[in-house]
């Protein structure tokens, strides 16, 4: 039975990946930190699902607390490591910088440590579509180059994924570094798009729509996005003996055992037109606030899924209107409402 530590179960993705491992046979310990970014409850009752489920146990923790981090990996003794805990939220890190650094930055940094002196079969790390920053070639390939980023928050993402290569290079640690594309679904957080659209809807409240709805995401939902992080697990990148052994738009490091993967579902959405979807899940019109473009913000996001069904044979590809209509029955069940 391969074991799993998996940072960050309390949070949105984080609770899904445990589940999905827990249901494929895995034993897996949570960390997470419960901090108060978002509502507390939230995470405790995601938390309190997996807690009755065999094969799982958690601990509550900061990252920052790298003892404590060890001390569970001694005890556990993880096959693999899946690092999803971060200080998420790209508007967040305007008001808050800090807070990304320490979290992002340091707790990432204790996460490899960790993975280097247990050495793990695969070290597995959320990075962020928003590392892409500033570039309009489009779809996003891996192998492009990344090095305009718009916030701190992608920044410390980029900052991750710099530092993972090197831990992969200098312990021949095997590290894939995954690039998420605008994740929703059941469970999810409340600082998202879909969560306070439906919510304010609902509630008679007008929705904030940036850049006059002239914005384009690619919309990635949760089943899919973990389900591709399963298959990932098997697929540890090794040291290429040559620059020649690099397939062509693969990412994998010519002198590490390291790749970037993007999990995206490789199509780009109208802002405007999942607006409609959600008014026609609820039933209901929204009341529409446009407003200027925000600073931080891209106008679109779309991924090139094709090294990731390459590598696992699999390309994920819910359609958002069907994800939106579950989150929807979620939300409407979880509130109540």
């Amino acid at each position: 039975m391969k074991k799993a530590l998996v940072t960050g179960t309390a949070g949105f993705i984080g609770y899904h990946l445990a589940k999905l491992l827990l249901a494929e046979g895995f034993r897996v310990h949570g960390y997470d930190g419960m901090t108060d970014y978002y509502d507390v409850d939230l995470k405790r009752r995601r938390h309190q699902m997996l807690l009755q489920t065999p094969g799982f146990s958690a601990t509550e923790d900061l990252l920052e607390n790298h003892e404590r981090l060890l001390q569970v990996a001694d005890e556990f003794q993880p096959d693999v490591i899946v690092h999803l805990a971060a200080q998420a939220g790209v508007r967040y890190s305007l008001e808050h910088p800090r807070s990304y650094v320490d979290s992002n930055v340091v707790g990432t940094f204790n996460v490899m440590e960790v993975a280097r002196q247990h050495e793990v079969e695969h070290l597995l790390m959320a990075s962020t579509s928003s590392v892409y920053g500033a570039n309009e070639d489009m779809p996003f390939t891996e192998v492009e180059k990344a090095d305009t980023q718009l916030t701190i928050y992608a920044a410390t993402k980029k900052a991750n994924e710099a530092m993972g290569h090197s831990y992969a290079h200098l312990w021949n640690l095997p590290t894939t570094m995954f690039r998420f594309f605008t994740v929703y679904g059941p469970w999810g957080r409340p600082d998202l798009a879909l969560y306070k659209f439906v919510d304010a809807i609902l509630e008679d409240r007008p929705i904030d729509i940036y850049n006059h709805g002239d914005m384009y995401r690619d919309f990635t939902y949760v089943d899919d996005l973990v389900r591709a992080i399963r298959l990932l697990i098997d697929a540890a990148p090794v040291r290429p003996d040559s620059k020649e052994d690099i397939a062509e738009g693969d990412s994998l490091s010519p002198v590490a055992p390291f790749r970037v993967v993007n999990i995206g579902n490789a199509d780009k959405v109208r802002l405007l037109d999942f607006i409609e979807a959600i008014e026609e899940a609820l039933g209901r019109k929204a009341i529409r606030n446009y407003m200027p473009m925000q600073k931080g913000d891209v106008p679109a996001t779309w991924a090139d899924t094709s090294l990731l069904q390459r590598l696992t044979g699999y390309r994920p590809q819910t359609d958002f209107k069907d994800g939106i209509a579950r989150f929807v029955e979620w939300f409407r069940d979880y509130h109540d409402k």
